[in-house]
């Protein structure tokens, strides 16, 4: 088990940038994949990005490739998502996950997950 925050959220424009970071505390953060998924306002939540243990493969939803992009520092315990060119339909609440094994398109294959940091992408 292991702790995750999210940070970096905010308020920007059409066709702006935000980096997203979270930040794990605990154990073993460098054995797992991480993942990334959002929860719209009357949304289920959806699958963003995903990265494996060593930050050699990468899987992102039809709707943010070209645009995202997801990496990890496990020196640091941290794993990032640079979001470019966002959209109003990009708004919503964005939550860190661990993987613990499986399809990491699924929600139920995570097993810890951070508080969440709000997005919000103005018209």
């Amino acid at each position: 088990q292991v702790q995750l925050v999210e940070s970096g959220g905010g308020l920007v424009q059409h066709g702006g940038s935000l980096r997203l970071s979270c930040a794990a505390s605990g154990r073993t953060f460098s054995s797992y994949a991480m993942g990334w998924f959002r929860q719209a306002p009357g949304n289920e939540r959806e699958f963003v990005a995903a990265i494996d243990w060593s930050g050699s493969s990468t899987y992102y939803a039809d709707s943010v490739k070209g645009r995202f992009t997801i990496s990890r520092d496990n020196a640091k315990n941290t794993v990032y998502l640079q979001m470019n060119s966002l959209k109003p339909e990009d708004t919503a609440v964005y939550y860190c996950a661990r993987n613990t094994g499986g399809s990491v398109y699924r929600s139920v294959r995570y097993d810890s997950w951070g508080p969440g940091t709000q997005v919000t992408v103005s018209s």
